[in-house]
Parts: C-alpha cells; sequence; structure tokens
C-alpha cells in the first residue's frame, strides 16, 4: 500500500505520527468564518508536536464542508448548549477543506478529510431536523430501519428515540453509489493527504440495525433462499450484546453486515485509488473490538481467527473472519477512549491495552495510530489532567505505530498545548 512506509512498526517514537482530530461541531464558531484562525491554530499544532490534522469536513447531517457534486454543502451544524442543541451556522464562502490544506502545508502538516460515512442527517428534540434525508423526501428510503425492544420496525429518520446522526443502510445500492461518488470529488481535492472514513458501520452498538428491504434482497441473495425468519434476529429484539446460544441464521445475518461493510469498502478504495493512487486511505474504529462487532464491522485482519482467540467470538466461522477488512486500508486509527488513570495494562480499556491488542488482531496487514478522547473519557471531564498526557503519549507510541488524540477543542479549551510538546 502506497503509503504504508511512512508508518512502519519498526520506527523510532520520534518518527511515528501524532495524529490530532478536529470534529466539525465543536470547533464550528471557532474556525466556521475564520481563515485567520485556521491559519493561527494550524502553526500552533505543528509547534505543539503533532503532525497529522483530520479535518471533520461530513458531520453527522451529511451535509459537507468540501465541493462535491452530489453532497450538499453544509450550511448549519448541531451544537450543544446549556439549554439543549441548537444550530449554529456557516455564512462564510471560503472553501474550508482547501483553507486547511494550505494552512496545514504551509505549517509543515499533513491534512486528512475525515468523512462520516453511514449517515445523513441529524435530530434532536430542542434543535429539530437537519440534513440531506430530511431536505430530500425519497432519501428517506435510504435510513436503516432499525428493530426496537417493543418488536416495532422504524425507520432511522422517524425514530425519535435517538438524539444524533441518522443512519443510512449500507446495504442500499444507491446509499452506496453516492457515497462512492462523494469519496471521488473529496480524492480530486489538491494537496489533500488523505481521508479517515468514520462511522463506516451501522447504527451505535445496534446489533438490530439494517432491516430494509435491500438487506432483505441481499441476504436472501447471500443465503441462497429466503430467511426462514425476519427480523433474523426477532428472537430478541433490542439486544445489544449476544447473551445467548446464535443459531445458524443469527451467525449469517451478522456475518451478512459485515460483508456489506467489508466489500463496500474495498469499492469505495478502488473509486478513491482510481483517483489519487497516493491520497492515504485510512479508518477509524473504536478499539474495543471484543464489542464493536455489535455496530457490523470487523476491523481484524482477514488472518487473524477470531473464534480460537476472542472467547467473545467462540460463533464466530471462517466466514466470518473473512469479512475483517484491516488488509484494505493504509493506515487506521483506534479510538481508545479509556479513562485518564487506567493507562497501562494488557486489556480494553487500558491505553496500553488497546495497543497491544490492535497490533495482535491487525495482524501486521495494516499500521496504525491509538489514542484517547481527552475531554469526554472517564477522569477528562473537567480538564486539569496535562500531568497524564506525556505518559499516555509515550506508552501508545512505544506500542503502537502512531499517537491519535480527540480532539483539538479539548487541547484548546484546557490548554493543554505545552502538555503535548
Amino acid at each position: 500500500m502506497a503509503l504504508a512506509v511512512l508508518f512502519t512498526a519498526c520506527a523510532k517514537p520520534a518518527h511515528k505520527p501524532r495524529i490530532v482530530w478536529i470534529e466539525a461541531g465543536a470547533s464550528s464558531e471557532y474556525y466556521f468564518e475564520s481563515q485567520e484562525n485556521i491559519f493561527r491554530d494550524c502553526k500552533r499544532i505543528k509547534e505543539a508536536g503533532f503532525t497529522d490534522v483530520v479535518v471533520d469536513v461530513r458531520p453527522t447531517s451529511g451535509d459537507v464542508l468540501f465541493k462535491s457534486s452530489v453532497a450538499p454543502e453544509l450550511r448549519q451544524i448541531a451544537k450543544w448548549s446549556d439549554h439543549g442543541h441548537k444550530y449554529t451556522p456557516r455564512e462564510a464562502t471560503f472553501d474550508y477543506l482547501e483553507t486547511w490544506i494550505k494552512a496545514g502545508h504551509k505549517a509543515g502538516l499533513k491534512i486528512h478529510a475525515g468523512v462520516n460515512m453511514m449517515v445523513g442527517g441529524w435530530w434532536s428534540e430542542s434543535a429539530g431536523p437537519e440534513g440531506m434525508v430530511y431536505d430530500h423526501p425519497e432519501r428517506k428510503e435510504w435510513c436503516a430501519v432499525d428493530l426496537l425492544k417493543s418488536g416495532e420496525l422504524v425507520n432511522f429518520a422517524d425514530n425519535t428515540e435517538k438524539i444524533g446522526g441518522r443512519f443510512l443502510d449500507p446495504a442500499n445500492k444507491e446509499v452506496q453509489a453516492f457515497l462512492i461518488q462523494m469519496l471521488r470529488d473529496l480524492a480530486a481535492y489538491k494537496g489533500l493527504d488523505g481521508m479517515v472514513l468514520d462511522r463506516c458501520r451501522y447504527d451505535d452498538y445496534a446489533m438490530d440495525a439494517g432491516y430494509t428491504q435491500a438487506a432483505y434482497d441481499g441476504f436472501t441473495a447471500y443465503l441462497g433462499h429466503e430467511p426462514e425468519r425476519w427480523p433474523a434476529l426477532s428472537h430478541c429484539p433490542g439486544h445489544v450484546f449476544i447473551d445467548w446460544d446464535p443459531d445458524q441464521l443469527d451467525v449469517q445475518w451478522l456475518t451478512y453486515r459485515c460483508k456489506v461493510i467489508h466489500d463496500f469498502v474495498a469499492d469505495a478504495r478502488a473509486a478513491v485509488k482510481k483517483v489519487a493512487p497516493k491520497l492515504q486511505f485510512a479508518v477509524y474504529v473504536g478499539a474495543w473490538f471484543s464489542e464493536y462487532y455489535r455496530s457490523g464491522v470487523n476491523w481484524t485482519s482477514p488472518r487473524y481467527n477470531l473464534a480460537q482467540e476472542e472467547k467473545t467470538f467462540w460463533w464466530a466461522t471462517p466466514e466470518y473472519q473473512a469479512t475483517g477488512f484491516a488488509d484494505l486500508f493504509d493506515f487506521m486509527i483506534l479510538g481508545a477512549y479509556g479513562p485518564a488513570d487506567d493507562v497501562h495494562g494488557d486489556k480494553e480499556w487500558t491505553m496500553e491495552g488497546f495497543a497491544k491488542l490492535g497490533r495482535k488482531r491487525l495482524c501486521g496487514d495494516v499500521p496504525f495510530a491509538v489514542g484517547p478522547d481527552i475531554g469526554n473519557g472517564k477522569g477528562f471531564e473537567k480538564g486539569g489532567r496535562a500531568d497524564v498526557l506525556p505518559e499516555i503519549a509515550e506508552t501508545i507510541l512505544n506500542e503502537a505505530d502512531g499517537l491519535f488524540i480527540f480532539d483539538l477543542c479539548h487541547i484548546r479549551k484546557f490548554d493543554y498545548w505545552d502538555a503535548f510538546k
């Protein structure tokens, strides 16, 4: 893979990338209207020791902060306030992504575009609906369909039980075509160093997501016959973990969902590389793999023996393991969103453990960065943790191929600049 040589596992810590993420909503009031703030902070990011920046250019509303032939331009974004969510408008007309590329390169940084994938709208009771599935009623059929605890099937656009992004149906061919064309447009940006797919999965922790007509047709084709029951997991609606002995259809349904994501990623990679062969094609996933299966993603190497190595996956068949998509990416970012004080260890929910297990699960297929949420994780919420950040950084850089920090807004809010130097 073209850029993997930049992030070799044997590289010394000083040469490994240090990546900071910039979520669009959290920084909207600071960057949306000001090119000067973008240029100023790129210089400061570089001085703090970071090498790479991931700029969120497609938030969960599905609207975008770059030029696209298919995706609508973002004009407002939901942000939390003391009175609930409210929308922050964007009135500036400058090209947001292009500005970050120019400012980043001037400062000596690499700029990657963060792209929320399987989402197309946003909703909360306090702010109301926003995004393409609401602006274009015909695209409501693009949304995922969830099986609720009540046994009711509901289109995600109508699901008022959940605040936040409206998830799309990964099995829908129109959704896939739309997203791949959007990535082609993004890959064409001059000077862009890479793209990072985010939320390239089903709804958060929703094993019962995806019961659309497109999924039924696809699952039928996958099985070679109609499923004996639909929804496939209807004997246990609304569950989030496998807490029973899954039967054959259960496992086939979980495998099918992972295969949908795997095959979409393969198609997306091919499309992106055709436009920009040297562009780094990357993904963000949660490092807590023992739970992440709920979202229909297998981010391990297809060579990793899940059933043998992970007791959670005693049921995993060779067909399930074949959906591992690590080998399809040039780089991977693992969110290690554990408590601030749980730095050392060998298991999940410690920074060191996340990194060690990540290396084991990826089997050398792809270089990877690991890192914490330094504003929302337990022990980070109120700031004042500059003392632990160097220890976290050193520990992760000794175990992984790079350091990842979420989010720049927390560095700015809690004045952690010097801690990263």
